[in-house]
């Protein structure tokens, strides 16, 4: 479901990444070692967990499919910028436009948010996917692969 269009400012997230692609899931081996490292993090702003995508070219349209490579953060938004050990890194969101869905129930069902969003919303929307990080923000309402789970897909955009 489609909730607004937002002006993202800058942040500075800190986590961990893997490369990983639809086929080839990695993502709860990226949770896994993140979750424990997480206490380790100093100056947090707030409890919400980022879960972000970071593609090294732009999927647009049949272009993005199962074996489609990219890199996957599991992270939290810090205060500053410092220096993190245990394998822990830093990403920038330089910020921008996007626009916000809810996707409401178990990840497995993830990818009809992600229809809806791609083959029916932005067809038909003012504005074109832009190239920059995608996310999904886990806030106080994300219960971990339950039906009543909630959390906000941020996708980058720019007008047509």
């Amino acid at each position: 479901m489609y909730l607004r269009t937002e002006v993202l400012p800058k942040k500075t997230l800190v986590g961990r990444r893997l490369n990983m692609s639809l086929a080839h899931n990695r993502t709860f081996e990226l949770w896994s070692g993140f979750m424990p490292l997480r206490k380790t993090i100093a100056d947090p702003v707030g409890s919400d967990l980022y879960s972000v995508q970071v593609f090294s070219e732009m999927p647009e349209g049949t272009s993005f499919g199962p074996d489609t490579s990219f890199e996957k953060w599991a992270a939290v938004e810090v205060k500053g910028e410092a220096s993190y050990g245990d394998g822990l890194e830093t990403l920038c969101l330089i910020g921008g436009l996007y626009a916000v869905f809810l996707h409401k129930g178990l990840s497995s069902e993830f990818n009809r948010t992600m229809d809806f969003i791609f083959k029916e919303w932005l067809p038909v929307s003012d504005y074109r996917l832009d190239h920059r990080p995608h996310f999904e923000l886990l806030g106080s309402k994300y219960k971990n692969d339950r039906p009543e789970s909630e959390e906000e897909v941020w996708i980058p955009i720019r007008p047509k």
